[in-house]
């Protein structure tokens, strides 16, 4: 049976595991990651014309056959199996799939519909758009952001409109609770030293809006004094 695995709080990917049928063009660098490859340590590297060189990697590597309905199946059921993820993100990953490899267009071949075929995956209860913001929203909101950063998390991973309306008061909800935990990471406001002229508390204002959170509410913290037990009540 296919499932889901849960989002962690780190995020903009979708699981630290991969498949070994997807490349590493396929890893999901959703939670501000760089996209970026590191070289093993230790792994040999040859030179030109020697062992293993780009001739016979070639031979052992044939060109992936072009996909056809069945395979791109099989390839979105891998997937889902693998990573919480949305239609959206399905969707587009197919589509890439299809681009980096090609369509089987031989006699009788149906035409590529990711979308559709995302959409089962859904009907099928392997992909849950609901499901991932809920998580997405709350992982996000306990590293501190606010409810406009996680507003541009779900554009990003195509969360429609009535999905982000669902979750949206549980995002209000924490808003009180997920701005006073970026402040305690910054060391602002009810967690800071009281010490500061009018230039830090504008610095830390603005880091406050870039992390998500409302004007008056991060103005409200940041004007704050020290205290060592800050009430969530004292900034509603």
């Amino acid at each position: 049976m296919w499932h889901n695995d849960g989002v962690t709080d780190d995020s903009h990917s979708e699981s630290n595991a991969f498949p070994s049928s997807l490349d590493a063009g396929d890893r999901e660098n959703d939670a501000f990651g760089d996209g970026g490859g590191t070289k093993r340590r230790g792994a040999k590297s040859w030179g030109k014309g020697g062992k293993g060189g780009s001739k016979e990697r070639s031979r052992e590597r044939p060109a992936p056959k072009p996909l056809d309905a069945a395979a791109l199946e099989q390839m979105a059921l891998r997937y889902v199996e693998r990573f919480a993820t949305t239609r959206g993100r399905l969707t587009d990953y197919l589509m890439r799939k299809i681009r980096e490899r090609g369509w089987d267009g031989g006699d009788g071949a149906a035409l590529a519909e990711p979308g559709d075929l995302a959409q089962r995956m859904a009907d099928l209860g392997y992909v849950d758009d609901r499901a991932f913001a809920e998580q997405r929203a709350a992982a996000m909101q306990r590293r501190g952001l606010g409810a406009r950063r996680v507003a541009g998390a779900f554009r990003e991973a195509g969360i429609d409109e009535g999905d982000a309306e669902s979750v949206a008061p549980a995002i209000a909800d924490r808003a009180v609770e997920s701005a006073l935990a970026y402040a305690r990471r910054k060391r602002i406001g009810p967690y800071g030293s009281g010490e500061g002229d009018r230039k830090l508390h504008e610095k830390q204002l603005a880091g406050m809006l870039r992390a998500g959170h409302r004007f008056d509410l991060a103005r409200k913290i940041v004007a704050a004094p020290p205290s060592d037990t800050p009430e969530l009540l004292d900034f509603e």
